[in-house]
């Protein structure tokens, strides 16, 4: 590791170590299941897959945050504890090759949410300074939490909420959330029995229904997805189908999402949109302000932090901040991070553990320090 990235990984250890961080290092080989529940769609196609003795599905280590999280869990450490990492990841990627290097801190069990996420940061900004000092760097933020607030002050239903709160992240995917949602498609051409049981919600009916017919088929329920799977999705899919927002709602999550500037001015405008839509966001707009203020507490130039409320990470565990850091100019992140409270508890702490933390790509900071043939 040292070989390959001197000077990086020297200057990386020192400030984390300076951070107040345990350097932990994690196993290569991962149980896959985490990561294809939680990981999100774009990472899940890019994971190596591979098979234990005992036919246990394994995975090459794709990404440390969850690694760390379920290392902590096992170790039952106590909170608050921040944990740095420094090792390879193994990807299919189109660019470059399918192993790198990754660097990062992962932040456990601070209470003070707004605090911490402007810890981690500040953290992510300090060592991109110190390893790419004379790089003008871009920071863009995006707010989870914030944005299903706005769907839930807007009376979406829970279907919507979940299915856009999905989206979030994606600008494709988002964009056809909103285009659905704003003409929603003609219900699809169900009959007889199904078409009934849809109609009532009757899950339990229906994937009864849906079972016999899979057995009288000749089908398995492991062959494919289980019948309660299945008709909850097409209760599902015909509840979105029902569902119109008003003009004035659908009018207000454009605008909502159009909100695009720096980090500053962006309370105010978040607290503008709020008072002419009407709508009340509560502690989401208060933690926002808090985490700005932290932000600047911190030094960091707000001025020219971007928020974007359009802007999400494609990694389904986040729940709160998510941040990229790149090159200005450039075209790819050089950090990726956020907050992820939920994550712990799916993976089986026993009680809920806030987090927040980034990765840092050590490739592309690579790149980047080669002098200019």
């Amino acid at each position: 590791m040292t070989s390959r990235y001197p000077a990086i990984a020297a200057d990386i250890a020192k400030l984390f170590a300076e951070r107040d961080t345990h350097a932990v290092e994690v196993a290569v080989l991962q149980p896959a299941d985490p990561f294809l529940d939680m990981a999100g769609e774009d990472l899940r196609r890019r994971i190596f897959l591979t098979e234990s003795e005992t036919g246990k599905t394994l995975c090459l280590r794709p990404e440390f945050t969850i690694p760390v999280c379920l290392d902590h869990i096992a170790s039952q450490a106590g909170t608050p504890r921040r944990y740095s990492y420094l090792g390879e990841v193994f990807r299919q990627r189109r660019e470059g090759g399918n192993e790198f290097f990754q660097a990062g801190i992962e932040d456990l069990g601070d209470r003070d949410t707004a605090a911490a996420d402007a810890r981690s940061l500040a953290d992510a900004h300090a060592l991109l300074s110190l390893v790419l000092p004379s790089v003008p760097l871009a920071i863009t933020l995006g707010d989870q939490t914030l944005f299903e607030a706005v769907l839930a002050a807007l009376g979406l239903p829970r279907g919507w909420r979940m299915r856009l709160a999905r989206a979030f992240g994606s600008a494709s995917m988002l964009e056809a959330a909103l285009a659905d949602l704003a003409n929603p498609p003609r219900n699809s051409q169900l009959s007889g029995p199904v078409a009934l049981l849809v109609l009532d919600s009757d899950t339990d009916g229906l994937a009864a229904y849906i079972a016999a017919g899979m057995e009288e088929a000749g089908l398995s329920a492991s062959s494919g997805r289980a019948p309660a799977d299945i008709a909850r999705r097409l209760i599902e899919k015909a509840q979105l189908r029902s569902v119109r927002l008003s003009d004035e709602a659908f009018s207000a999550l454009k605008g909502f999402l159009e909100i695009d500037l720096a980090l500053g001015g962006a309370t105010e405008a978040l607290e503008k949109f709020a008072a002419a839509a009407g709508l009340s966001l509560g502690a989401a707009l208060e933690n926002f302000a808090a985490r700005a203020e932290a932000i600047a507490a911190h030094g960091l130039p707000v001025e020219k932090i971007r928020y974007d409320a359009a802007f999400g990470r494609p990694l389904d565990y986040y729940t709160g901040l998510v941040f990229e850091i790149a090159a200005q100019g450039g075209d790819r992140p050089l950090v990726g991070g956020g907050r992820y409270d939920r994550l712990l508890t799916l993976l089986g702490a026993q009680k809920p553990i806030p987090g927040v933390g980034f990765s840092v790509w050590l490739d592309r900071i690579e790149a980047l320090r080669e002098p200019t043939r």
